[in-house]
């Protein structure tokens, strides 16, 4: 009886065997498969990673670098070209879209470097609520100064920053000195150019004011410059309360 039983059913329980051996090979196939799959999720993010890392090296890499030695013409090309305070606008209702404006002039004179310089609230660029050249110098002990000039009829040259040589026309002699109001600057450790005026000798009427006092910081990304007006009792009467605006570079 057991060898006609084991005759007939020894096939079967191979059968059985065979299926329960395929299926636990299945099983560690596929536990196999989810193992390296997950290694790989892992290893991927881990390469997408280093490709952001490397990506924003390169990014870095092609900055402009960082200044290290005092050079008026590296401050220069800092101060030169158009600047917008909209993103400070969108994120603080007490600041306005200002524009800003800088552009060389008179590239031929030896006494410093001339700027002309326009600001605009940036719904009326076209009328301008101030206008300046600027002379930029470096002292001897490194540091550098940036005076201020003011122009007789100065919106009829709204707008000539966007020319290759403005002001051709005017020379220093036509200009006035805002005396008191020079800005000092110098390097700071980390490439800036930090300063602002001195004491409160540079004289402001506006809104009540006795005088006025300018703080600014000039970098590669842009300036931030804080002006304020004060009364003969020290109380302020104009200018930003909370901080200086922040001006982004937006074009050359």
């Amino acid at each position: 009886m057991l060898k006609f039983l084991f005759k007939e059913f020894f096939p079967y329980l191979l059968s059985v065997e065979l299926c329960v051996t395929l299926c636990i090979s299945v099983y560690l196939c596929v536990t196999a498969f989810q193992i390296y799959y997950e290694k790989m999720k892992r290893f991927s993010k881990l390469i997408f990673l280093v490709i952001i890392i490397l990506a924003t090296c390169e990014a870095r890499s092609q900055q402009v670098p960082l200044i290290k030695q005092p050079d008026i013409n590296a401050l220069a090309a800092l101060m030169q070209g158009s600047f917008s305070s909209e993103e400070q606008s969108l994120n603080d209702s007490d600041y306005y879209d200002i524009r800003l404006h800088m552009k060389r002039i008179w590239n031929d004179r030896t006494d410093g470097i001339w700027l002309y310089v326009e600001q605009a609230v940036a719904q009326m660029e076209e009328k301008p609520y101030r206008q300046r050249v600027y002379r930029v110098d470096q002292l001897k002990d490194g540091s550098f100064i940036s005076e201020v000039y003011e122009m007789e009829d100065p919106l009829r040259f709204a707008g000539v920053w966007k020319n290759d040589n403005p002001l051709t026309q005017l020379s220093p002699d036509s200009l006035k000195k805002k005396v008191g109001c020079t800005v000092y600057l110098s390097l700071a450790d980390d490439g800036s150019f930090t300063g602002g005026t001195r004491g409160a000798d540079c004289p402001s009427e506006l809104r009540g004011a006795s005088y006025a006092t300018s703080e600014v910081r000039i970098d590669t990304e842009g300036l931030k410059t804080w002006d304020r007006g004060y009364d003969k009792d020290g109380k302020q009467v104009w200018g930003a309360e909370k901080g200086g605006y922040i001006f982004k570079r937006i074009g050359e």
